[in-house]
């Protein structure tokens, strides 16, 4: 019996040896028939790594041929296997463009889609990848209403698109934060919030992100030399009615309701300066 194992191990361990040097003799020195067999071969038998290697060699001579259709959904699906996500939405995207009429373009326009959303990092990245696949899903959704993919197309895109509204309020939170060492940085952060709110019209961080808005421009508005403060309390008290209007049960109303009350009295006191200021421009005219 154990002879017949080591047989059989020998046997399997000569295949190998034998199929490794038949890969390495197409790749190196086969017809560029052989080498497209060998890599459909390759692909067959999930051996992607291979496959992408001669299917890179023979690209340029099937370009335009009726097997490029072929090829380059199988590169694009290797890439896809080798989980190399970013490399496969560009091939999976270029397979869409190259062939319309192909009987794969609504797989191949998921799978595009799909797979930058794979390469999408965490939301803290660079977010190309995630943008790409938004898109991705958003021409897919629109081209393919009907497709039994539709749900979990629009699943990815929800969540992705929730990706990219953390990303932005934690970058204009960070700006409110980090006011306190650059003062600069109260107005980054109330442009930054102004932003998340119009490009992500009812945001799931509306609310939060209402309430810092108002916050920064509150908290500028102190921070602020007496002549700069007019316009910048009008600014945080239509920012405090923004959040008041949209969210009148808002967590965040008393506290919003103190930093108003500050606002008002700023207010008085600013209004009455400039009214003395007013005053005294007027005596130092009939003087003149």
């Amino acid at each position: 019996m154990q002879k017949i194992k080591n047989l059989a191990c020998l046997l399997l361990f000569s295949l190998l040896l034998f199929s490794c040097g038949e890969y390495q003799k197409v790749l190196n020195k086969g017809t560029v028939e052989d080498q497209y067999k060998m890599a459909v071969k390759m692909y067959e038998t999930q051996k992607y790594s291979k496959a992408l290697r001669l299917f890179e060699k023979v690209t340029p001579a099937y370009r335009g041929k009726p097997q490029m259709e072929r090829i380059q959904f199988m590169v694009a699906q290797s890439n896809f296997n080798e989980k190399n996500y970013t490399d496969a939405g560009y091939y999976f995207d270029r397979f869409v463009k190259n062939y319309p009429t192909s009987s794969k373009i609504e797989e191949a326009s998921f799978l595009s889609a799909y797979s930058y959303k794979l390469a999408s990092p965490v939301f803290s990245k660079d977010p190309t990848d995630t943008n790409k696949a938004l898109e991705a899903f958003q021409s897919f959704i629109n081209t393919y209403p009907d497709s039994d993919k539709i749900v979990e197309a629009n699943a990815h895109y929800k969540e992705l698109r929730y990706k990219l509204q953390k990303k932005y309020f934690e970058i204009a939170k960070t700006y409110y934060t980090t006011a306190d060492y650059d003062v600069r940085n109260y107005k980054a952060a109330i442009q930054a919030f102004d932003n998340l709110l119009s490009d992500y019209l009812g945001s799931e961080f509306k609310e939060e992100a209402l309430y810092y808005r108002l916050k920064a421009a509150h908290d500028f508005v102190l921070k602020s030399y007496d002549r700069r403060k007019q316009e910048r309390i009008k600014d945080a008290i239509e920012a405090y009615e923004k959040l008041k209007r949209n969210y009148p049960e808002s967590q965040y109303m008393e506290e919003a309701n103190e930093m108003l009350a500050v606002l008002q009295s700023e207010k008085i006191r600013i209004d009455a300066l400039i009214e003395q200021l007013k005053e005294i421009n007027v005596e130092n005219s009939k003087e003149k």
